[in-house]
């Protein structure tokens, strides 16, 4: 079964990943599935920068907005979603071309997760609920009280990572940190090639802060709305997505229309960093194109794919 190829193109965001995603589709008979875990929700197109209409037309695209943003997307869920997708694709004689920035989602498709309990849906309401009555700082301290070890791995600003270690110690007695030191398990077994998108700093934060202001000016601030008007609990993914937080601030006038891009702004380009330094680090031999992305640069990949496909699995 592992013989069945897989492309992933991954990295930060606004790197190009989805214009080469969608050119090695269009070049190699493909099916774009998306790995990004905003680009999951609908109401969000312009906000979570997803593929436009007319590209989605070009080619065959998977798993965009196809959730609800009350619906809280994990690693394992998508994967569920990505490996049915991925079957599909194999079964009709195409490639499936794996792109997105959240490296967690990746990283579960191509090796796994570790088990974890069911978390009965009382006790992640009241974990969210305790978490929004105290704020981070003080629930972090409630965690670290009693798990210390998964306390100490957490940011305490990452609302969703410090709820699921509070909800899994909560449901099973046990620390997230026991969970995840079991072997990991349900990979889905391809022979994948990754492609890694890794331009020189400076071009992409001014892409970042350039694609932003695109966005305002294409109607992000619309889809907020239409977001926060939904009354959604602040703890869910959706509600965290680079620039809602800030257009929301913009929304409610406790930001003037330059804050809230200036922020947004920043926090997509730190965000990007992060994701920058999670690639470098965990992916697996990849395939690393530090220029900037250009279509004069096309020829170069396809040619690496074309290798690919044509080698045969050890």
């Amino acid at each position: 079964m592992n013989d069945r190829p897989a492309i992933v193109v991954a990295g930060p965001t606004a790197s190009g990943k989805s214009g080469l995603a969608l050119a090695i589709a269009r070049q190699f008979n493909g099916v774009v599935v998306n790995a990004d875990s905003m680009q999951v929700y609908d109401v969000l197109r312009v906000v979570t920068a997803r593929p436009s209409q007319e590209d989605e037309a070009l080619a065959p695209h998977r798993l965009y907005g196809v959730l609800s943003p009350a619906v809280n997307c994990s690693a394992a869920l998508w994967k569920d979603m990505a490996a049915a997708e991925m079957e599909a694709i194999w079964q009709a004689g195409k490639l499936p071309v794996v792109v997105g920035g959240t490296g967690l989602y990746l990283r579960t498709l191509m090796h796994g997760i570790s088990p974890a309990p069911d978390i009965p849906d009382e006790v992640r309401a009241e974990t969210r609920a305790l978490l929004a009555k105290v704020g981070n700082a003080e629930f972090h301290a409630l965690l670290a009280s009693r798990d210390p070890v998964m306390a100490a791995r957490l940011d305490p600003a990452n609302s969703q990572r410090l709820a699921r270690a509070y909800e899994v110690l909560e449901a099973s007695g046990r620390s997230l940190a026991d969970w995840q030191a079991l072997p990991m398990e349900g990979a889905v077994a391809a022979r994948w090639l990754t492609l890694f998108l890794d331009p020189p700093r400076n071009i992409l934060y001014g892409n970042c802060d350039r694609r932003f202001a695109q966005m305002v000016e294409q109607g992000a601030l619309d889809e907020v709305r239409v977001l926060l008007d939904m009354h959604l609990d602040p703890a869910l993914p959706a509600m965290k997505a680079l620039g809602v937080p800030e257009l929301a601030g913009l929304l409610s006038q406790t930001l003037t229309r330059e804050q809230a891009i200036e922020q947004a702004q920043r926090a997509t380009r730190n965000y990007a960093k992060r994701q920058l330094t999670w690639f470098r680090n965990q992916l697996e031999k990849p395939e690393t194109l530090s220029t900037q992305l250009s279509e004069r640069i096309f020829d170069e990949i396809f040619s690496k794919v074309r290798h690919f496909l044509l080698t045969p699995a050890k």
